[in-house]
């Protein structure tokens, strides 16, 4: 399957950009999962987004800490949305990323959870609370299993910060919209579009923007604005949940038509 960066260096030869959907695995169940995983493929995304559920998300928002808490009620584990991205991964276009927390992947080995990520076919990951002081860790090793750690950006971090995560971050850099955590919000702030000019002139990188966007609207903003790509997560959760699962996929289905055509 394609690389993050060979996803985003076609992407820009073709000038577009990239839509880049996000999911919770487990929720409703790991069917649903495996169905949406497919359906957003066929719809218009670049790149997918899967959340790991875990007890403790301190940077997901309600909608999708919800999400985490039914899939984990479910009894949904690691073991499980590996086991379903091994039999789905093959049918996507879309290479997927992995978004997890740093103590599971810890208590696992990182190079064996680098290990097993890579025999499935996940091709990127975001660990939202690691540390730059300590993505070292993560990053050399990911390297030899061919996984993409794409770091990020908080609108908060300092110009000699936000250099040092552009160096490291590998496939894009993950620019978070707001301060805070994840969630649908009626708007994007304006300093975001300030920050994105400032990193483009020092990193040549990708930049994806997240947080906070929620609405066709939004994700033709940071369109606008220059980024390589908008991240929808919580729009996507909220819609997968309403209604009985094939609702959900009909829902899902329709909305990333939308955002892709918002941005095309």
């Amino acid at each position: 399957m394609t690389s993050i960066s060979d996803r985003f260096q076609f992407l820009r030869s073709q000038s577009q950009c990239a839509l880049i959907p996000f999911i919770t695995a487990g929720d409703p169940d790991l069917h649903a999962t495996a169905e949406a995983l497919k359906v957003l493929d066929r719809n218009g995304a670049d790149i997918i987004e899967l959340g790991v559920p875990y007890s403790d998300p301190l940077a997901d928002g309600p909608v999708i800490q919800a999400a985490a808490t039914r899939a984990l009620q479910k009894g949904t584990k690691l073991d499980d949305v590996l086991k379903m991205l091994a039999d789905v991964i093959p049918e996507l276009t879309a290479p997927i990323v992995l978004f997890a927390y740093y103590n599971p992947i810890i208590h696992r080995g990182i190079e064996n959870f680098l290990q097993q990520l890579s025999q499935v076919g996940v091709k990127g990951l975001v660990v939202p609370d690691l540390p730059l002081e300590e993505a070292e860790s993560l990053l050399q090793p990911a390297k030899k299993f061919g996984i993409e750690v794409i770091l990020l950006v908080a609108p908060t971090s300092s110009p000699e910060r936000i250099k040092a995560i552009a160096q490291k971050s590998q496939g894009f850099i993950y620019l978070v919209s707001v301060t805070g955590v994840t969630g649908m919000r009626s708007g994007l702030e304006s300093r975001v579009e300030n920050l994105l000019q400032q990193m483009r002139q020092i990193t040549d990188k990708p930049i994806g923007i997240g947080f906070g966007i929620s609405a066709p609207e939004h994700a033709k903003q940071v369109k606008d604005w220059g980024a390589d790509a908008a991240i929808v997560g919580s729009a996507f959760v909220k819609r997968l949940n309403d209604g009985t699962p094939s609702a959900g996929l009909t829902a899902i289905a329709e909305f990333c038509q939308l955002l892709k055509q918002a941005i095309a």
